[in-house]
């Protein structure tokens, strides 16, 4: 099998049937395969009306592809559902220039979900805890027993903790290993299994039993490493650029208006990846806004520094995300799986490293383009395109 590439010089100059056939070519896809998928939106009605309840039809989106995206070496065709003129090319663009300082680089942590079981009405939290404490092995254990395909898939519960909100109320978390899903499903079996005996070992009612889709212990990483040069015609307007888009990072660490708009400009390129997989990018965006705050204070998740004598731009991200390559929407949504099919990840770790990268990159081109001409020139242009209306 050749080795993928993310530069397809002259793309964007095809038209979608071309598109559809290149980007099967560089994948060995099916040309016909995707032709059915998204000539159609990917699903049809009776696969609608198995997903949702009182389905009538589908709403489709545009489904794009950003190219030259590399993440620790390996190329990657980036699937994008969106409606927004200029996020596509704009991932495409700042990934190329990121290219220059040999692409994005990452980590990811394990896929560790929580499941929370809450207690409330404890008359006694000190006890209450360290009661559950002592049965972390029998919890662990029945937690295990709960949802036997994870744990053939070498994973399942790791750990429990045990908080005291005040008031009489305690919460469980037991931290679980989802492995290549997402895991909602399987967190939330682990939680309502587990409640009646640790409303029996803490002594009080029990409450809500579900997962956190605050997953702090599933973070993703991305650094990025960008010549200046590369970011005009030459080194010093470059250099230029690169101070402008530096002060606005800055910018976001000051002000939670601003923070918010840039972290808005992150989740274009992070959800638009997470639909198109068919992933959950409600649960992401809630858990990536409560990180950015999860210090009293909202903050940018990602920030931007001149580093090597003001010769290079540094780039970096951080922020959970809970992506499965296994279950949920994937088994129903032909479109979704074909999006998988064009990526060529093989673990939910490796989505989400390029996910994340997807979000430097736009972060980057939004940045960029406020610290030169202005968001509206390239955007609004797009847009009128999309509109068919003219110019204001």
């Amino acid at each position: 099998m050749k080795q993928r590439t993310s530069s397809l010089p002259g793309f964007r100059g095809l038209d979608p049937a071309a598109r559809r056939r290149r980007i099967a070519e560089a994948c060995g896809l099916d040309p016909a395969e995707i032709d059915r998928a998204f000539t159609t939106g990917g699903l049809d009605e009776d696969g609608a009306d198995a997903m949702v309840e009182n389905a009538i039809g589908t709403l489709g989106l545009p489904f794009g592809v950003a190219l030259n995206i590399q993440v620790n070496g390996a190329d990657y065709l980036v699937p994008m559902a969106i409606e927004e003129p200029s996020v596509i090319a704009a991932a495409s663009h700042a990934a190329k220039r990121v290219r220059a300082g040999g692409g994005f680089t990452g980590s990811v942590d394990l896929a560790i979900m929580h499941a929370q079981i809450e207690l409330h009405a404890v008359t006694d939290p000190a006890g209450a805890c360290a009661r559950i404490h002592a049965a972390r092995a029998e919890l662990i254990g029945a937690a295990n027993e709960a949802v036997p395909g994870l744990v053939q898939r070498d994973g399942g519960a790791r750990d429990l903790e045990v908080r005291d909100l005040g008031e009489g109320c305690l919460v469980t978390h037991v931290h679980v290993d989802c492995r290549d899903a997402m895991g909602a499903n399987l967190v939330n079996t682990i939680a309502e299994a587990l409640g009646p005996r640790i409303a029996e070992l803490g002594g009080g009612e029990l409450g809500l039993r579900i997962l956190s889709n605050l997953c702090d212990r599933r973070c993703t990483r991305i650094s990025a490493r960008v010549p200046v040069a590369a970011l005009a015609e030459d080194a010093e307007a470059g250099r230029a650029v690169a101070r402008g888009i530096a002060s606005a990072s800055r910018f976001a660490e000051l002000d939670p208006y601003r923070a918010t708009t840039h972290n808005k400009g992150i989740m274009n390129g992070v959800d638009a990846v997470v639909v198109a997989t068919g992933n959950d990018w409600r649960a992401v965006e809630a858990g990536a806004h409560a990180f950015a705050a999860r210090d009293g204070r909202y903050r940018p998740l990602a920030v931007w520094r001149l580093a090597d004598g003001d010769d290079v731009l540094e780039g970096h991200l951080e922020l959970p995300l809970a992506l499965g390559t296994v279950g949920g929407a994937l088994r129903a949504h032909p479109g979704a799986r074909i999006a998988l099919d064009i990526l060529g990840v093989r673990s939910a770790a490796e989505l989400c490293l390029v996910t994340a990268a997807a979000g430097l990159a736009t972060n980057l081109a939004a940045l960029r383009a406020l610290a030169t001409e202005g968001i509206q020139r390239g955007h609004m242009a797009l847009h009128r395109r999309a509109t068919k209306g003219p110019p204001q």
